[in-house]
């Protein structure tokens, strides 16, 4: 069995996952809010899940939000987590475990996890887009996170949305990273509420807009066909680059009503290949997949 463990900004979570993909001995604590004990919670979990299912592999899997080096086994930018800010977290992890540990950004956990035994399972590239508070992605490659020079690799939420149009998209906005117009902006939870609000002048949350939908009501209908079109256009420009044999969404929003379909619709608009063969599904394994991919870091014990 591996073990894998999902530190974030409220909780940590551990388990150990076998081969075959199930889990077990999952275990959750409450985050400390300093480096010391954030090291000493992640230790105790480990012992924790390792007491109930014995001695697993010899390394540690662990993913966190934010930008990792993981070459370096150091934490650039810790979101949530500032007391790990530049820190060699994987080699005091290390010194405390007595075993080698691996770190990754949640984000490429989460593709990883699906690419191993989730909706992209034996795709050979595969790119994972998360959808929620913000927007993420990640790149795997033969069952290889791909983290790029910068750590940066698959964070499209920071790039330009492609094909803008103001009668549809409105005015650009400013994003958290200090530009504005970015994909983020507008395919975030808080952009949904935004295209609601711009097109109807009413506010209306994510879960209301879908419940709606379903509902019949075509305003909210509108809204989605509207968010959808953006989606459509920002991962036809994923298409274009990198063109991965599948794409799994992730996140809170990945739950729209008609959200697969609907961009398979439209997505051939902008693709160079106007029927793109890529794969198109949601994450399988939910919010278990940063902590499935932590663990896939690692090889099974031996």
């Amino acid at each position: 069995m591996r073990i894998g463990i999902d530190l974030g900004g409220t909780k940590i979570a551990a388990a150990a996952l076998e081969d075959d993909g199930a889990l077990h001995a999952e275990t959750r604590v409450a985050t400390p809010r300093d480096l010391a004990g954030t090291l000493a919670a992640v230790v105790a979990v480990i012992d924790s899940v390792e007491g109930a299912v014995g001695r697993c592999s010899p390394g540690i899997g662990l993913c966190l939000p934010g930008v990792v080096d993981a070459r370096q086994g150091v934490v650039r930018r810790a979101v949530n987590l500032p007391w790990l800010d530049g820190h060699p977290f994987a080699a005091e992890l290390e010194r405390a475990l007595g075993r080698p540990v691996r770190l990754a950004n949640d984000a490429n956990a989460f593709v990883l996890s699906e690419a191993a035994d989730g909706a992209a399972a034996g795709a050979e590239v595969v790119f994972g887009a998360i959808l929620g508070t913000g927007v993420g992605g990640g790149i795997v490659v033969d069952g290889r996170i791909l983290n790029g020079a910068n750590a940066l690799a698959g964070e499209w939420g920071h790039t330009p949305l492609p094909w803008r149009s103001p009668a549809v998209d409105g005015p650009p906005l400013a994003c958290a990273c200090g530009q504005s117009g970015c994909v983020e902006t507008v395919l975030s939870g808080a952009g949904l509420v935004s295209i609601h609000r711009r097109r109807w002048g009413t506010e209306a949350l994510p879960p209301d807009i879908a419940a709606r939908a379903e509902a019949g009501d075509a305003q909210a209908q509108t809204t989605l066909d509207l968010y959808f079109d953006a989606l459509a256009r920002a991962l036809a420009g994923v298409v274009n680059l990198l063109d991965p044999d599948a794409i799994v969404i992730g996140g809170g929003l990945c739950g729209l009503p008609g959200l697969v379909e609907g961009v398979r619709a439209r997505w051939g608009r902008w693709t160079i290949e106007r029927e793109p063969r890529t794969r198109l599904a949601r994450a399988r394994h939910g919010a278990d997949s940063g902590l499935r991919g932590a663990a896939w870091l690692w090889p099974a014990s031996t």
